[in-house]
């Protein structure tokens, strides 16, 4: 059997050729003959399905479809019956009954369209070196399943977690200079002269698009730049790290934005914590750093957080006068109004002033205990609404009391919340208010991402009728 003509995908395919295609279109002229196969070929898979477009006579067709592998795509038949196929890599396939008039070569012809399911949504996250980006990420990806790790086979020292939906780029990777590069020209890693914002606009737009980019690697071991690494598109893309809105091309291709706000003095004891346990820095070389960066950090990262969509502000505690330990922490959970995907968290009555101590029966809390709170209020201009948490849990099971009391968790079931926490109990800020709030801002954006993916496969619904 001979394929049928389809345009513009050519039969058969070139050899030796990248395909980078994120979206199609053609058409395929039916022959006459009563019975015969579609074939649909997804990467290296090859799936024949029955085909019935014709009114009264189920029929099968012959085509053959070369999307990029990495490409989720979706083929709508106009008319009014459609079964879905699904086939690996989140492709799927619409089929319809229904018969185009027109006649062409002798043949009747029926209209596919072809195009991508959804562009990846990309999410970006701001904060400093030593905030906690690399936690939050953890607890992002726990949240839509699947271990997060390096690229198999790849450079042992990147940068880069890849899970079943998630893929995490950090920002460093497009240091345009390197730790020497700085240190000669008297510039730090937040200036943007130290960085290729061009590449990074080029190379987000591109995985946003469904194409695979050679994304450069940052090596903190090294202080090098390392040879570039294979990035496919996936379903969730998460930038984080100095810069994710500075540039406003960049920024304008975020589907959601947050930024970590860490106090001075909450900041400089966990970058001691990291730095000196984790990276063999001494006491005396993290306060240089800080010292030295604070300008920059001020002139170029911190002014990032008035377009966050979220922002997770972390001080000291309230509950004790004069505390320096740092310890116990207050978090603020600040959320912006209208924005469109995400309901912002409240606690009783949305809209409402709300201060809450729990019940000390029912939550079990040492001193100083906690304390919640709930208002409107502003930020940079923006209505918000805040939510807040002082002090820390004794027993992470007893947060279901408090899970309670919250709505807009855009949880799948009864205590998600406190079953996440419970699951990673050993991360940092699992027993205060960083921890809740950063597992809360991923169940949102789950939430974030399936109505995004929803309201564009009702938009492929919708455009098939026409």
């Amino acid at each position: 059997m001979k394929p049928l003509q389809t345009s513009p995908n050519p039969w058969p395919p070139p050899k030796n050729r990248r395909r980078q295609t994120t979206s199609s279109s053609f058409y395929l002229y039916a022959p006459s003959s009563p019975d015969f196969t579609f074939h649909l070929l997804v990467g290296e898979k090859n799936c024949a399905a029955p085909l019935p477009f014709l009114n009264k006579t189920p029929k099968m067709a012959t085509c053959t479809v070369y999307p990029a592998p990495s490409l989720r795509s979706s083929c709508s038949f106009p008319g009014p019956a459609k079964t879905c196929l699904g086939f690996q890599q989140g492709q799927v396939i619409f089929l319809t009954s229904g018969r185009r008039s027109g006649r062409r070569g002798g043949r009747s012809s029926s209209e596919i369209s072809c195009s991508a399911e959804a562009k990846t949504v990309v999410i970006g996250l701001a904060a400093d070196s030593g905030c906690g980006k690399s936690t939050f990420m953890r607890r992002l990806t726990s949240v839509f399943g699947g271990a997060a790790e390096p690229p198999k086979g790849g450079n042992p020292d990147s940068n880069t977690l890849i899970s079943d939906t998630t893929t995490v780029i950090c920002l460093d990777d497009y240091h345009s200079l390197d730790r020497t590069g700085r240190k000669e020209k008297g510039v730090t890693a937040l200036d943007p002269q130290a960085n290729d914002f061009d590449l990074m606009y080029e190379q987000v737009k591109a995985l946003k698009e469904g194409v695979t980019v050679d994304k450069p690697i940052y090596n903190h071991v090294t202080g090098l730049l390392d040879p570039p690494e294979l990035i496919d598109p996936p379903k969730i893309l998460v930038i984080e790290g100095l810069h994710p809105m500075f540039d406003a091309r960049v920024r304008d291709l975020l589907d959601f934005s947050i930024y970590l706000d860490i106090s001075n003095e909450v900041k400089f004891a966990w970058k001691i914590q990291r730095d000196m346990a984790e990276r063999g820095h001494s006491l005396e070389s993290i306060k240089a750093s800080i010292e030295a960066r604070k300008p920059d950090f001020d002139a170029y990262i911190d002014p990032q957080k008035q377009y966050a969509d979220a922002v997770i502000e972390v001080l000291p505690t309230r509950l004790i006068p004069d505390d320096n330990e740092g310890k116990v922490l207050r978090v603020r959970l600040i959320m912006k109004e209208g924005v469109k995907h995400f309901s912002p968290v409240y606690l009783f009555d949305d809209g409402s002033t709300i201060s809450w101590i729990p019940c000390g029966r029912k939550l079990t809390c040492s001193y100083p205990g906690i304390q919640f709170s709930y208002c409107p209020d502003t930020y940079y201009s923006n209505e918000v609404s805040v939510l807040e948490m002082d002090g820390q849990f004794d027993r992470l099971d007893e947060l279901i009391y408090v899970e309670s009391h919250l709505s807009n968790l855009s949880t799948k079931f009864y205590g998600e919340v406190t079953q996440q926490m419970l699951k990673h109990a050993d991360f940092p800020g699992s027993n205060n208010g960083t921890g809740l709030f950063q597992t809360i801002i991923g169940l949102k954006i789950r939430d974030l991402y399936e109505q995004i993916v929803a309201e564009r496969a009702a938009a492929a619904v919708e455009a098939a009728k026409v």
